[in-house]
């Protein structure tokens, strides 16, 4: 079975708030044991996780080997203030504080940094980013220092314009990436970065009733079609689901992200998607 190379261990597919709470008062052994343990049940044996600044992907890196699993964790994923991922990581207002940031990051012992470029898709309203992105010069400076103390740099990246400024400042993976143009598509397969595009996290909304479905099927659509141009371009594109995230629960989202990217793919999927993730693994 493949690995899913985006996990949130913290979050429960649920309700983040309460997902979060749980692990305040010190993480939480008896919800992440059986996470792993399920995992490991399901043949998933390599998990990438998006940081949290709780503690609970560094536990769960802790923990990941006594049920035979490699886990990678950033420790905390690092966000400009005022910008979309404070409410999971860690904000910084300066190039001053950034470089603080990542420096706890290499005492936390994480294994890549984690970077919040874009807000996320507006599931109410199709080609709709929440949030400002981060500018090309900003991200050229992040991506700089980050690779500059020897980390690769996975970016939550949404948006055409967005996405092509993460891969012109030199990102190491893009998570999410919709709303692709063809430019933008192109310059992802011809970058070397590899794109992670989490389509469960639309999928799983399609029919629960809590946003349209006219947005959520378009928006699927794209991405998929998206993936599939990529694919053919030679891009590298890796299984992962954003477990944690809302109706995206943890071990069952792994295998419900593969069969979107089957869809997607066909036939060549299990090529092109365990080439993606031997390049994440070497990378991160």
């Amino acid at each position: 079975m493949l690995g899913d190379c985006h996990i949130h261990m913290v979050l429960d597919g649920v309700y983040y708030k309460d997902a979060i709470a749980a692990h305040r008062a010190g993480t939480r052994d008896d919800i992440i044991i059986p996470r792993l343990e399920d995992y490991a049940r399901r043949g998933i044996t390599w998990l990438r996780d998006g940081g949290d600044a709780f503690g609970a992907g560094e536990r769960a890196r802790a923990l990941a080997p006594d049920y035979g699993i490699t886990y990678r964790t950033p420790a905390f994923n690092i966000c400009l203030k005022g910008r979309y991922g404070a409410f999971i990581g860690k904000t910084f207002e300066t190039l001053a504080d950034y470089r603080a940031l990542v420096a706890e990051v290499r005492a936390h012992r994480g294994d890549f940094i984690k970077l919040m470029v874009s807000g996320l898709m507006d599931f109410d309203r199709f080609g709709v980013i929440t949030s400002e992105p981060l500018t090309l010069k900003q991200m050229k400076e992040l991506f700089k220092i980050a690779h500059g103390e020897g980390f690769s740099v996975m970016a939550h990246a949404n948006g055409a314009d967005t996405v092509k400024h993460a891969l012109e400042a030199g990102v190491d993976s893009v998570e999410h990436g919709a709303y692709l143009d063809d430019e933008a598509v192109a310059m992802l397969a011809q970058s070397g970065a590899v794109w992670v595009p989490t389509l469960v996290t639309i999928g799983n909304l399609i029919g629960c009733g809590r946003f349209p479905d006219d947005v959520l099927k378009p928006l699927l659509a794209l991405q998929m079609k998206n993936v599939a141009a990529c694919a053919r371009l030679g891009g590298k594109i890796a299984l992962g689901s954003d477990a944690g995230a809302y109706r995206v629960y943890h071990g069952q989202g792994t295998l419900d992200e593969y069969a979107l990217l089957k869809r997607a793919l066909g036939d060549d999927a299990d090529r092109v998607l365990r080439e993606g993730e031997a390049c994440i693994r070497q990378r991160f």
